[in-house]
């Protein structure tokens, strides 16, 4: 199953179909496809190289992160931690590390003051990134993605159990327990992969195209 990017035209044409489940069944219908595109895709099997070829296989030494991009001992995790604390952050004493703070994690919906509690999330994993396009990236592009600051949606502090169990997955096989956020998790998700043109696969975006129809309908 090829990796394909996902245009306007393809996603109007799944509003079309979706227009087709209208009727006295259709919340039914919609339903049980849901679940049924659920179950298909859940699994490491579906994300495998075995389904999506790559140029070259996935090593994340080929994405080296949490590099000091501007030289002032702070890596990229750290500046993340900066920027997303709720309060000014105490570092530690040559000033390189994140030694407290306060931070909100959507995923889970709570609040850590210890920066060990966090991990520092690739919203669109590296594995799940290279499987998407960017194993045709040169090794800058590569570096660039896996310390993105540019953008607040690209890296961000959550519960390390959290990011640890969504390891490499895609909303089709993770969402957070947060409820509240699965919403916003999904277009956001879908936003990153755009802002970096990377691909969707066939399942991962009737699955959120299908997310979104209900967070449209029904609410958060």
């Amino acid at each position: 199953m090829a990796r394909r990017t996902r245009r306007p035209a393809s996603r109007a044409a799944n509003w079309r179909v979706a227009g087709l489940l209208r009727g006295r069944y259709g919340w039914a219908v919609r339903i049980a496809a849901l679940i049924a595109v659920a179950v298909a895709g859940v699994g490491e099997v579906r994300q495998s190289e075995w389904f999506y070829p790559v140029v070259q296989p996935f090593d994340r030494s080929l994405y080296r992160h949490w590099v000091d991009a501007d030289g002032d001992c702070q890596d990229t995790r750290t500046e993340v931690l900066i920027q997303e604390s709720l309060e000014p952050v105490g570092l530690s004493a040559d000033g390189c590390t994140v030694a407290r703070g306060r931070w909100y994690d959507p995923y889970t919906d709570q609040s850590f003051t210890e920066p060990r509690d966090l991990d520092v999330d690739h919203r669109i994993p590296l594995a799940e990134a290279h499987r998407s396009g960017a194993d045709r990236w040169d090794p800058a592009r590569r570096q660039a993605f896996a310390n993105d600051l540019s953008h607040p949606d690209t890296l961000i502090g959550v519960d390390r159990s959290a990011n640890r169990s969504k390891a490499d997955g895609d909303p089709l096989s993770w969402l957070p327990s947060a409820w509240g956020y699965r919403c916003r998790y999904v277009e956001r998700w879908r936003e990153t992969k755009q802002r970096w043109g990377l691909g969707e696969d066939l399942l991962e975006g009737w699955w959120i195209d299908g997310i979104g129809w209900m967070c449209r309908h029904l609410g958060d």
